[in-house]
């Protein structure tokens, strides 16, 4: 049996060495494609569709970022049909995030997978590893809201501004808070008929 490369050890989210050299070289591919995409023009809609489209893990139709973003590797985002992330959105991509289908992110918006142990001598060491996120179909995360490793969140969810997504949130809900907990359900008076 061949011993797992840092990539596999990263994709399976165990621990790795970020500093590997060929996952060194993915990162500094990526800060290439994102410093190409944040530099686009505001007209440019095709050309920043066709370049998420080649640097997703995969994506649905209408896919829009509003420049600035950021991301490490790029091939572990997979995003549904009609997402928008508004302006400075963040996804720390070490291990899958997953997006359904009708989701919008206001300004600030960011994903994180990567951990760190909180055992200080191994955290010394130089090895982290991650968790995947997984954000369902019709989902509103509000500005400036922070979504940790592990998370998954349902369908037809909205999350308040400023949270900070420590746990799982159930489908039909509206959540808000640091830590970021449940307030209501959402029903047919909300505008939705999903219920």
């Amino acid at each position: 049996m061949t011993a797992k490369t840092e990539k596999q050890k990263m994709l399976a989210g165990e621990l790795y060495m970020a500093w590997d050299p060929i996952l060194f070289e993915e990162r500094k591919q990526a800060r290439k494609w994102l410093r190409e995409y944040n530099a686009t023009d505001d007209d440019a809609s095709e050309l920043r569709t066709e370049m998420i489209r080649a640097f997703f893990g995969s994506c649905g139709d209408h896919p829009f970022i509003e420049p600035t973003f950021r991301c490490d590797y790029g091939y572990n985002i997979h995003v549904g049909n009609h997402f928008y992330a508004n302006f400075d959105c963040v996804i720390l991509d070490v291990c899958e995030v997953r997006i359904g289908d009708h989701c919008l992110m206001a300004p600030g918006v960011h994903l994180y997978t990567a951990k760190h142990p909180l055992d200080a001598k191994t955290r010394s060491s130089g090895v982290e590893d991650g968790a995947p996120i997984t954000i369902g179909h019709h989902c509103w995360i509000g500005g400036g809201a922070i979504i940790l490793p592990g998370v998954t969140i349902g369908d037809h969810v909205v999350i308040g501004a400023g949270s900070v997504v420590t746990k799982d949130i159930p489908s039909n809900v509206v959540a808000v808070g640091n830590p970021c907990k449940v307030i209501r359900e959402l029903s047919k008076g909300d505008g939705t008929n999903e219920q």
